[in-house]
Formats: structure tokens, C-alpha cells, sequence
């Protein structure tokens, strides 16, 4: 049961909807990447409405099947390239966040060997962006299964 309608309130979530239209349209990271790094972060969360959202828009986007099934297993396959596998790496740091030592120096240069400051910093505020939009619709009970991708 939803306990607050998300759409009632869509004009006061519009920072959050444009920042991560801005992330996209920047172009600093591939559109598959981000549909990767958001399902994995609502996989950590156990956010269903995000997850139905952006495993859609993950396909819409050329996503395989097999890579989305593998997501949760990313580190035990060879289907992801390394600079996706540095940039899950991140993002689950970043959303688990045990301590402020989470993000090592060695994880930090890993993922600085595939993406330059602005897509590091696209990244980090996508994480954040993911993290709100879980906690959001976790804390409303925003139903999953109904979402419908945009045409892209």
C-alpha cells in the first residue's frame, strides 16, 4: 500500500528529476552504465519501484537480458568491461557507506584509470541521486511493476 502518491507531489521532486536529466545529458557517462549503476544500487536498497524503472529503461537503452540477470553477480563474470566493473565497485561503496574510509585510495585510482573528474563527479552525485530516490520511494511504499520507459 502506497502511503503518499508520488505524482501528487511531482513539482516538488523537479530538482531531482533534473539533476538526473542533466547527469544523462551531460554525456559523461554511457547510458547503459548509468541504467547499470542505478539498478545496482536499488538492488543493494531493495527498491522495487527503481528497480522495475531502470531495469526497463536498462533494455529501452540496449541493455542485454544476461547482463541484467548477472548484475547482482557482476564480480563473477566477464560481461562487464572494467571501467563498468570500477564504477559498480563505487557505487556500491558509496551506498553502503560503512565508514568515511569506504572509498579506498586503490578503488579511487581503479575507477580514475576509466573516468576522468567530470564523469567521476557524474557518478558520484548519480549515487547520491539513486540513494534519495530508493529512501523516497521505499519510505512512501511506491509500488513496483508498473512503469512504462520513455522512448529514448
Amino acid at each position: 500500500m502506497t502511503r503518499i502518491s508520488i505524482q501528487r507531489h511531482y513539482a516538488t521532486m523537479q530538482p531531482l528529476i533534473k539533476l538526473g536529466e542533466e547527469i544523462r545529458a551531460r554525456g559523461h557517462l554511457d547510458a547503459k552504465l548509468v541504467e547499470l549503476v542505478l539498478m545496482r544500487c536499488s538492488q543493494i536498497n531493495g527498491c522495487a519501484f527503481c528497480l522495475d524503472m531502470h531495469s526497463k529503461d536498462a533494455r529501452a537503452a540496449g541493455e542485454t537480458e544476461q547482463r541484467l540477470y548477472l548484475l547482482p553477480a557482476w564480480r563473477e563474470t566477464k560481461l562487464y568491461s572494467e571501467a563498468e566493473q570500477a564504477a559498480l565497485a563505487f557505487a556500491e561503496e558509496l551506498t553502503e557507506l560503512p565508514s568515511h574510509e569506504s572509498v579506498s585510495d586503490a578503488l579511487y585510482e581503479r575507477l580514475h584509470q576509466h573516468f576522468d573528474d567530470a564523469a567521476v563527479i557524474d557518478l558520484i552525485l548519480l549515487v547520491g541521486l539513486i540513494n534519495t530516490w530508493n529512501r523516497l520511494n521505499i519510505a512512501v511504499r511506491t509500488e513496483g511493476g508498473h512503469y512504462k520507459p520513455a522512448a529514448h
